[in-house]
């Protein structure tokens, strides 16, 4: 057993909760794909969430031991009470903690939250319906643009969506048969998915990254002053932001997320 691998075992332990954390329920599990399952918490007296925020989770071992990852909410806004949060997890190879959770954490298990945190890449269906919205996602950067998707479902809105998704593998894809069947309603949602290491047999095109021609095509054009929301690993987001801002998109409707490296 790796040192990793060691501690990760510790995890499942629990002690009392310090103060500015709430005891959350995990209650349900469902796999997403082969290395990501989506995680469903029962948290009383959750404050609510606005799509596209994210929350904190941390696990800690009876010697002390401690270890805390922040994960995008899945799920569309939550309204204060409401309790059941999602999270979805993708497992990070020699990682501590989303192997953890995805492959070992217990229904029925505790672990503490923190959250809602963020107030930048958020859509809310009250506030910015009509507007249409650019959704770019790299990988797991889907999690929170997916948030989005739902609220607009949840909310029965028709602000014009569209999601381009940049995935390696269709085997890494997430939600994919939501995503089919939200596509399929015909009420303003659509939904292109590309792969930069290998193909399915539906692809749209070989395997490669988004290229700038792709993203004018499938997403909207700049005079109609769309919002735009673009998440994924760093260089993602940054290749993404400098072709939007290129097409003519105003940098102050252009809203990001992005992740590095991390332990996992």
């Amino acid at each position: 057993m790796t040192e990793a691998e060691a501690r990760g075992a510790r995890l499942g332990d629990r002690y009392a909760v310090p103060s500015g954390w709430q005891v959350a329920t995990l209650v349900g599990r469902r796999a997403e794909s082969a290395s990501a399952a989506t995680l469903v918490l029962d948290v009383q007296g959750w404050p609510g969430h606005l799509a596209g925020q994210h929350l904190d989770l941390r696990l800690t071992a009876p010697d002390g031991y401690r270890a805390e990852r922040s994960y995008s909410l899945a799920s569309g806004p939550a309204e204060p009470g409401t309790g059941r949060v999602e999270v979805t997890v993708q497992r990070v190879r020699d990682g501590e903690v989303s192997p953890y959770l995805v492959d070992q954490f217990p229904l029925g298990s505790a672990i503490e939250v923190r959250g809602p945190i963020g107030g930048w890449f958020v859509w809310d269906p009250v506030r910015d319906a009509g507007t249409p919205v650019l959704l770019v996602a790299g990988g797991s950067g889907l999690v929170p643009v997916m948030a989005m998707v739902r609220a607009r479902r949840e909310a029965g809105d028709r602000t014009p969506f569209r999601l381009i998704y940049s995935v390696r593998t269709p085997e890494d894809r997430l939600y994919t048969d939501e995503l089919e069947r939200l596509a399929a309603r015909g009420d303003g949602f659509d939904a292109s998915t590309i792969f930069t290491r290998a193909v399915s047999l539906t692809a749209l095109r070989g395997p490669r990254r988004l290229t700038d021609s792709e993203l004018a095509s499938w997403g909207w054009p700049a005079e109609l002053e769309p919002r735009v929301y673009i998440c994924g690993p760093t260089g993602f987001v940054e290749a993404v932001s400098r072709m939007v801002v290129a097409q003519g998109h105003d940098p102050a409707r252009v809203r990001t997320e992005r992740f590095g490296p991390a332990a996992g």
